[in-house]
């Protein structure tokens, strides 16, 4: 497995208009997933959480916790003698850094080929193709606005 798959690739972009896109690997975003719906948790509630999922010993989410904590993608608290962790970047920017990086590796930056991808290799239900054809109609009103 690589680092990569481990999780241990934390790093972040400057998007137009400086905001800050941040990208994940896998078990911090499984980190980071449990902790956007918690709130807040210490490395045993982390653990539990993820339990099942990864079988991981709490030294290695505590060992990850401080790792994401020196990238900056969470902080903590201390209570007594347990750290409480929560998250300093929303959901929302995770997925508009990784999706943007994505685009940018594997469609040479072209939405337009990431969207024609997902519509040819995915089976895509009646319901799911009339909402993307709202959502484009609101855009093109929106860009027609400016």
């Amino acid at each position: 497995m690589s680092n990569k798959d481990k999780g241990k690739d934390a790093f972040e972009d400057e998007a137009e208009g400086g905001q800050k896109l941040t990208h994940l690997g896998a078990l911090q975003l499984a980190i980071m997933r449990v902790l956007w719906e918690l709130g807040e948790a210490t490395v045993t509630d982390v653990h539990q959480a993820l339990l099942s999922e990864r079988g991981l010993a709490p030294t290695t989410i505590a060992t990850m916790l401080k790792k994401m904590e020196e990238k900056g993608v969470v902080a903590h608290r201390a209570d007594g003698r347990k750290f409480i962790y929560r998250p300093t970047v929303s959901e929302d920017q995770v997925t508009r850094g990784m999706v943007s990086d994505l685009t940018e590796r594997l469609f040479r930056g072209d939405p337009v080929a990431l969207v024609s991808h997902l519509i040819a290799r995915h089976e895509i239900r009646a319901d799911e193709l009339s909402e993307l054809e709202r959502m484009i109609a609101a855009a093109k009103k929106k860009e027609g606005k400016r």
